[in-house]
C-alpha cells in the first residue's frame, strides 16, 4: 500500500481562468477532494470536466472529519482540501487538518496558487515590504475595538477580510480609534465588478454611504501603518 498525501490545492478567487495547470493535474488524479460547500467546487470541476469525489469539510464538521480524512490518508489515498476560493488553510479549518497529518507523518503538498490578501496588498499602493493578516475583522463591537487598540502602534501594512454588512461599522472603529489612515478596499477582486478604492478611511466612509450599493461581495482592507 502507497503512502497517502494530502494536497493544499489553491483555486481561483473568481475568474475561473486563475488556476494553475499543476493544480488540474491534481484535482483529476486524486482519489477524494475536501471542500467548503460541494456546489462551488463542482462548478469549477465542471468546468473543467473533471470528475472528482467530492466530501464537505468546513468548520461545523471538521470534528468529524478529520479523523476519516486521516484514516483514508493512512489507507494510502490522495487528498486534495480545496476552499470555496484562494488558498485553503487561510481563514478557514483546513489549519488543523494539515496540523494532524503532520503529527500522523502524512506527507502534506502545497499546490500555490491565488489568494486574496497578496493580491489585494500588491494593489494597494501601500508597502509591502512588511505586512500583517488579521483574518476576518471580530463581527462584535467589543471584540473589533479590543483589536484595534492592541494593534494601533503596528507601523507595518495591516491587512483584514471585511463582511459586507459590517463594512462601515469596521471603518467607524478604525476612524475612531486608528485615526484617519490611508486604507486600500479592494471588493469583488478578480470577478466582474472588481473595484480598488484608494483613499483615507474617513473619505472611504463617506463614498460607501453615497454609494450603498458597493457594500457588497467579497472584500479586503490593506490599512496603512502607524507613521
Amino acid at each position: 500500500m502507497g503512502e497517502g498525501e494530502l494536497y493544499l490545492v489553491s483555486t481561483p478567487i473568481g475568474n475561473l481562468k486563475d488556476i494553475t495547470l499543476r493544480a488540474l493535474e491534481v484535482l483529476k488524479e486524486v482519489d477524494v477532494i475536501l471542500c467548503e460547500d460541494t456546489r462551488r467546487t463542482r462548478k469549477l470541476l465542471s468546468h473543467y470536466r473533471i470528475r472528482g469525489k467530492l466530501l464537505s469539510f468546513y468548520s461545523h464538521n471538521q470534528e468529524r472529519r478529520i479523523p476519516q480524512v486521516i484514516e483514508l490518508l493512512k489507507e494510502g489515498k490522495k487528498v486534495a482540501l480545496v476552499s470555496d476560493s484562494g488558498t485553503p488553510g487561510i481563514s478557514d479549518p483546513g489549519f488543523y487538518l494539515v496540523k494532524k497529518a503532520i503529527e500522523e507523518s502524512i506527507k502534506v503538498i502545497p499546490i500555490p496558487g491565488p489568494t486574496a490578501l497578496i493580491s489585494a496588498l500588491t494593489v494597494s499602493g501601500l508597502p509591502t515590504q512588511r505586512f500583517t493578516f488579521y483574518g476576518f475583522l471580530p463581527s462584535t463591537g467589543k471584540m473589533r475595538r479590543r483589536l484595534l487598540k492592541k494593534i494601533k502602534e503596528r507601523e507595518e501594512t495591516i491587512i483584514f477580510f471585511l463582511s459586507p454588512h459590517k463594512v462601515l461599522k469596521s471603518l467607524e472603529d478604525i476612524y475612531q480609534i486608528l485615526g484617519d489612515r490611508q486604507v486600500s478596499l479592494v471588493r469583488e477582486i478578480t470577478k466582474i465588478h472588481e473595484e480598488v478604492i484608494r483613499d483615507k478611511v474617513s473619505s472611504l466612509m463617506t463614498h460607501l454611504k453615497v454609494n450603498p450599493h458597493k457594500l457588497k461581495g467579497e472584500m479586503v482592507l490593506a490599512l496603512e501603518g502607524k507613521k
